[in-house]
């Protein structure tokens, strides 16, 4: 392999000359302004009932704002570098003040919230997170704000295989799917030769034998070849060194 830091390099673009070069030139809508957000909030309200369903959750809020030494606000990175956005809550005149936080990730919280909702094996909670990263370089698909959803699930020692992963990412990827018909069938504009449909199933890969079909390939070059290949792709044993 050649550079190794290609390899560790987090997602997104790293300037915007090289997003010049990434975006496709005389994209066009197929939606109006209107007809996008209807689809936006059509598609969300049948992947939240349907992955609930598909995995046992149930649907709750994050806070957007916790205190900063409640310990639940996560970094985006582990030497802080990505911090933040924090405010002063003098709240009664400074008598019992409040140094928050805007939440960046829910990891943390999600954790202490099964327990509050008294979640057992096999329950869960999704939420709709919303959250701010004022440290992102801010291309196509990384905005300073955040808007996705986080799910936690309490499962038993013997839950941990790769049957019952592969099981639940199955579960996921089949509410994807019919998310994409939903979508299709309330918009059928939306059916377009030059993108092809979402493929009802997943390819399963371990990121060791990704590795060894593309060796002289960093980690980004590697997803994205093997994609020419099998349009949907899972990869299991991501996080841990190669």
């Amino acid at each position: 392999m050649g550079d190794k830091t290609a390899d560790l390099a987090g997602p997104g673009i790293g300037s915007y000359d090289d997003l010049v070069h990434t975006l496709p030139d005389e994209y066009k809508s197929a939606l109006s302004s209107r007809e996008t957000m209807e689809a936006v909030f059509a598609i969300k309200t049948y992947i939240e009932e349907h992955l609930c369903r598909e995995l046992g959750l149930m649907m709750v809020q994050v806070p957007l704002i916790v205190d900063s030494v409640s310990g639940v606000n996560d970094y985006l990175d582990r030497d802080g570098s990505r911090g933040p956005v924090e405010f002063h809550i003098s709240n009664d005149h400074d008598l019992h003040p409040i140094d928050a936080q805007v939440v960046q990730a829910a990891t943390k919280w999600k954790r202490v919230a099964l327990e509050q909702f008294g979640m057992r094996p096999g329950e869960g909670i999704c939420t709709d997170m919303k959250a701010v990263r004022k440290d992102y370089f801010l291309d196509h698909d990384h905005s300073a704000y955040v808007d996705q959803w986080d799910w936690e699930k309490v499962i038993r020692s013997n839950d941990r295989s790769l049957e019952y992963l592969t099981d639940t990412v199955r579960r996921i990827w089949k509410v994807l799917y019919g998310a994409s018909l939903h979508a299709l069938e309330l918009f059928p504009q939306l059916y377009d030769p030059r993108y092809p449909a979402i493929p009802e199933e997943l390819y399963f890969i371990h990121a060791e034998d990704l590795l060894a079909r593309y060796p002289d390939l960093p980690r980004k070059e590697r997803e994205t070849a093997i994609l020419q290949e099998h349009p949907a792709v899972f990869i299991y044993g991501i996080g841990w060194t190669l």
